[in-house]
């Protein structure tokens, strides 16, 4: 009888017999926050036994505070006001992994219960999914993110103030054979610890831009993809700084440089068939009406769902003319300068792609919010604008096609929108445009350098 794999686990029995087998005495339980940074302890064995079976509790303050740790003080689902109680979760069995640099250490990924799953990331995902299963889909999809590598290490990027950063390599260099054949111990390890914790990455190049590496992560179920793609930006971090480098996922941290996507590919597959709901061989781009009523819910409501795709001050400097990122909500065919493009294939790879999305974006909502928004078309019967050929960029566009231009702004689009709230629910809809709104609020308190330099002896 072969040895059981943390990828065989399935069952909260599986999970026990596993820890079990390895004489584990502590196992690594984590969860993601709004932001998808992934928080977590080491749990004593007994103890992750109990929490198997029973659940465990954990302190509501991961959902109250930002990603410097500091506390909203604007929300209602938890502050100062309720106390930060704990809220109750569950651990995922079937998300067990190994963590290669910890002997056989395992991890698991644990989602929460009750009033708190209905601001929960992965929960939020969990609901819309659900909703594809009523109208008799399943959801498929797969993450593509840009990130630089540095050689610096957290102590030395804070002692250069961010600035002056040494990337791993020089210049422009896009689809390198050269820079991925020097560092290619670098790219093995990367691909096996992909390989090892099951987000496995099918392909993995350079970009245009000094130490920027783009990776695809396979394809799987819209669940799994969110979890591998949260694990992928969490170990990928982990990974650069174990070996003295850094990584960054944020959207845009060079005005000199393209920023960082973070693009979904997603396709349907009906359930009852098991064929593509996108496919058609008999209509034009072999686009269904199925996947002509997705892409249309997508479009409408991609100004409404922006502060989901794009949760970041920074996320803002990304969507500009020319840098390879959507600046309205267009769509067209194998066309690269659109928010949405139609990838026209087989029943196996018949997709679109949502090209809006950055690489600072919490997974789990980034795909709740491609897919609420396409089978909120499916549902409506949408029909999308006449697609874009030729350069997006240099056409003029309707204005109901225009995205918001700052954090601020997506947030009360997004607290605004009854779509939304039908798809997420009034609870998250409130909470997360908050965070937003405090997130705005916190960067309103800093002087750039921009305005020191420009103001502080003319004016």
């Amino acid at each position: 009888m072969s040895r059981m794999q943390a990828r065989d686990v399935k069952s909260v029995e599986d999970a026990r017999r596993l820890v079990e087998a390895r004489g584990l005495t502590h196992v690594k339980v984590g969860l993601f926050d709004i932001d998808g940074v992934m928080l977590g302890k080491y749990m004593q064995r007994d103890k992750f036994f109990s929490a198997l079976e029973e659940g465990f509790a954990f302190c509501d303050v991961v959902l109250g505070w930002d990603s410097k740790d500091e506390l909203y003080d604007n929300v209602q689902f938890t502050g100062w006001h309720t106390g930060y109680p704990d809220a109750p979760l569950r651990i995922v069995p079937e998300s067990c992994r190994d963590i290669p640099f910890e002997g056989d250490m395992l991890l698991f990924i644990a989602e929460f219960e009750g009033p708190a799953a209905q601001i929960c990331p992965r929960g939020l995902l969990k609901r819309v999914l659900a909703r594809g299963t009523q109208l008799g889909f399943e959801v498929f999809g797969s993450l593509e993110y840009e990130f630089f590598m540095f050689r610096e290490t957290p102590e030395s990027i804070r002692d250069k103030g961010f600035r002056n950063l040494t990337p791993l390599t020089p210049d422009m260099m896009g689809y390198s054979m050269l820079r991925s054949s020097v560092h290619s111990e670098l790219y093995h390890e990367l691909l096996a610890l992909s390989e090892a914790m099951d987000f496995p990455i099918e392909g993995l190049h350079t970009e245009t831009g000094p130490g920027v590496l783009e990776a695809a992560i396979g394809v799987d179920g819209a669940l799994a993809a969110g979890d591998k793609g949260a694990l992928f930006k969490t170990f990928t971090k982990v990974w650069a700084q174990r070996r003295g480098l850094m990584a960054t996922f944020m959207a845009k941290w060079s005005p000199d440089y393209p920023g960082q996507s973070g693009h979904i590919h997603l396709s349907l597959r009906e359930r009852d068939s098991g064929l593509s709901a996108f496919f058609d061989a008999d209509k034009p781009y072999h686009m269904s009406d199925v996947q002509r009523h997705f892409v249309a819910g997508q479009q409408k409501l991609m100004p409404e769902f922006l502060a989901m795709f794009s949760p970041t001050i920074n996320s803002y400097t990304r969507l500009i003319p020319g840098f390879w990122a959507p600046t309205e909500a267009t769509w067209g065919v194998e066309n690269r300068t659109c928010a949405l493009r139609v990838i026209p294939g087989s029943d196996k790879s018949q997709r679109v792609e949502y090209r809006l999305g950055s690489a600072d974006a919490n997974p789990y909502l980034a795909l709740a919010a491609a897919i609420g928004a396409g089978l909120y078309g499916i549902e409506h019967r949408l029909e999308p604008d006449e697609q874009v050929t030729g350069n997006a960029y240099a056409l003029e566009h309707p204005e109901h096609q225009a995205l918001p231009r700052t954090l601020w702004e997506a947030a009360q689009r997004l607290k605004a929108s009854k779509p939304a709230r039908e798809l997420f629910g009034d609870a998250f809809v409130e909470h997360f445009a908050a965070t937003r709104e405090w997130e705005e609020r916190e960067f309103r308190k800093h002087i750039s350098d921009w305005e020191l330099a420009r103001y502080f002896e003319i004016i």
